[in-house]
C-alpha cells in the first residue's frame, strides 16, 4: 500500500536575528553554522519529508526575512500557510513583542493557520540564567490564550528542534489539517492554497 502524501506549507516568522534560519539549518541539515548569518532577504524555501504512521508529510518551510522593511513581503509568503512557527529570542524581550505582532497578523489574515511559538537560543539561558528576558510562564499563558503550541529550542545544541517540527508534521498528518491528500499533480485551476505548492514544490 502506497503511503498517503501530505504537503504542508510552514512559514517561519519573527524579528530579525532571532534565529529562524538557524532553526531550519539545524532541522534540515543537522548543523549549526558559527559566525554571522547574512540576513534573509524576502524568503528562503526548503522542503523535508517525514513519515508519520502511514503518511509521508512534506514540510515546505518558508524562512522569511525578519526586518520590518520586508514586512509586506512576509505577508506574501505566509498566505495560505496552515502552520506558522513564530520565533522569539529568549534573551531579547522586544523579540517577544514582535512575535505577538505576527500572531495578531496571522489571526487577522490566516485564521486557519496553526501557530507554534518558539523561543530560541535556550543554550544561552542554560549557561547563564540571568540572560533570560522572556518568562516561560508568560509565553505559556499567551500560548494557552491563542491555542498555540509552545517550545523553547536551541539550534546550537539541537535541543527540542526536531520535536518542534515533528509536532508540526504530526498535526498535519491529522485529518483536521490535511490539505492535499493523494495529490496527483498540479491543478492550475485551483486557487489560493495551491499557488505556492504549484510554483515552489519540488
Amino acid at each position: 500500500m502506497t503511503a498517503m502524501k501530505v504537503d504542508a506549507k510552514v512559514v517561519m516568522l519573527g524579528k530579525e536575528s532571532v534565529g529562524k534560519t538557524s532553526l531550519v539549518e539545524r532541522y534540515v541539515h543537522h548543523r549549526f553554522l558559527v559566525g554571522p548569518y547574512q540576513n534573509t532577504i524576502g524568503a528562503a524555501f526548503v522542503a523535508k519529508s517525514i513519515t508519520i504512521g502511514d503518511k509521508v508529510v512534506t514540510l515546505g518551510i518558508w524562512d522569511t526575512a525578519g526586518s520590518e522593511r520586508y514586512e509586506a513581503m512576509s505577508r506574501i509568503y505566509y498566505r495560505g500557510a496552515r502552520a506558522a512557527i513564530v520565533c522569539y529570542d529568549l534573551t531579547d524581550s522586544s523579540s517577544f513583542q514582535r512575535a505577538r505582532f505576527w500572531v495578531k497578523e496571522l489571526q487577522n489574515c490566516e485564521e486557519h493557520c496553526k501557530i507554534y511559538l518558539c523561543g530560541t537560543k535556550n543554550d544561552l539561558i542554560e549557561e547563564d540564567r540571568s540572560l533570560r528576558q522572556v518568562d516561560y510562564h508568560d509565553v505559556q499563558d499567551f500560548a494557552d490564550e491563542i491555542g498555540a503550541q509552545h517550545f523553547e529550542t536551541s539550534s546550537k545544541t539541537g535541543n527540542n528542534v526536531d520535536g518542534l517540527f515533528q509536532k508540526v508534521a504530526e498535526d498535519y498528518s491529522n485529518s483536521a489539517f490535511e490539505l492535499m491528500p493523494e495529490e496527483k499533480g498540479v491543478d492550475l485551476g485551483q486557487k489560493k492554497d495551491s499557488y505556492f505548492y504549484a510554483c515552489c514544490h519540488h
